[in-house]
């Protein structure tokens, strides 16, 4: 029987399957069972004839969710469970993949911060609903990893080579933004939200259900206003024809605008490896299919997790909080390409689907 206090709170309502993330002081920060128990759920659903819609929220007005919760990772590692570690990105990744692929409507609400593994399981969905509160990122080089959860795959869908600035720099995006990248399909301001469950709920009952959301959707959304990153898509997408990550950065700094000088500054304090790991990933990806992308993403993931940087950036921002990670190397121009080879060689395990 579920508890207000559970992580993950499962409930119908019609036809409508609510999954609400449920730990609001941790900005619905994605724990190691919850991926499982979502996926379980999900699983059941699809083939349940008396659940035709689903509907994924966060607990709270600050967040949909701030991610996945790293701490475990770092937790693992000081246990030596290597081989856990490698089970909690299998399980996150086996349903990412389960919900890029979901065959009944799949309704994400991005109230709130949107981060990492909270992007995950929602911009990987069909629908995805932006509100005013909405705030989008995907900040992982800043953590010495890479922007996994099936980025290569939705990322590369952003306009030009906006994807590519998105992962290297962990730019944030208003609800406008997201939009303008493709990142959300809707906005709903948050007054309206109940309303939106409410006429899921209406939808859900409907003969064509699919029809019935995007239908619904269509009439609730509203403008969110202009959006300032689509001014900008040209010079994005000029910036991202350098050659590396460290040319970009110096074309960065030659705009001589605020935005530019922020993401060249968080280039800078990211981890160079990462950076060089994210430019290679986002731009051999491009032309990935979704299951191929997350399998080689999963060998990527398991290649950091016996190295030190992602552990490093955990220590840094999580851990100590100190903000002052050391990365090995300490610039790009020490990153050896090589060493970024065995890398994506992988490691002796593959994602595989049940």
């Amino acid at each position: 029987m579920e508890t207000p206090d559970d992580e993950t709170l499962f409930r119908q309502s019609s036809g409508l399957g609510i999954v609400t993330l449920n730990r609001p002081k941790a900005l619905n920060a994605l724990s190691p069972t919850q991926f499982g128990a979502i996926d379980a759920r999900l699983a059941a659903w699809a083939t349940d004839p008396t659940v035709t819609v689903v509907m994924i929220e966060g607990a709270g007005e600050r967040a949909f969710s701030a991610g996945g919760d790293i701490k475990a990772v770092w937790d693992g590692r000081q246990k030596g469970d290597e081989a856990g570690n490698r089970e909690l990105f299998r399980a996150e990744y086996r349903l990412d993949r389960r919900i890029h692929h979901y065959a009944k409507p799949y309704v994400a609400v991005l109230d709130g911060i949107v981060m990492g593994g909270g992007a995950g399981v929602s911009i990987n969905g069909r629908f995805r609903v932006a509100t005013e509160r909405s705030l989008f990122a995907m900040p992982e080089c800043a953590i010495g990893f890479f922007p996994d959860v099936g980025a290569t795959h939705f990322l590369s869908r952003c306009p030009g080579r906006l994807g590519l600035f998105l992962g290297l720099t962990g730019t944030r995006l208003g609800p406008a933004d997201m939009l303008a990248a493709g990142l959300a399909t809707h906005f709903v301001p948050a007054a309206g939200l109940e309303g939106l469950r409410a006429g899921l709920e209406q939808a859900s009952r409907q003969e064509d259900a699919g029809q019935a959301v995007a239908d619904l959707l269509e009439r609730l959304h509203r403008s969110p206003g202009p959006s300032a990153l689509a001014g900008r898509l040209a010079t994005i997408d000029q910036l991202c024809r350098a050659d590396g990550p460290q040319a970009m950065m110096a074309a960065l700094d030659a705009v001589g605008e605020d935005w530019a000088d922020l993401a060249a500054a968080a280039m800078r304090a990211a981890s160079p490896t990462s950076l060089a790991v994210t430019w290679r990933q986002l731009t051999e990806g491009q032309g990935l299919g979704f299951d191929d992308a997350i399998r080689r993403e999963f060998r990527l993931a398991c290649t950091l997790l016996q190295g030190s940087e992602f552990h490093e950036g955990i220590r840094a921002l999580v851990i100590d909080k100190d903000k002052s990670p050391r990365w090995r190397p300490a610039s790009l121009a020490l990153v050896q390409s090589l060493e970024i080879d065995r890398l994506f060689a992988g490691v002796n395990d593959e994602l595989t689907f049940p």
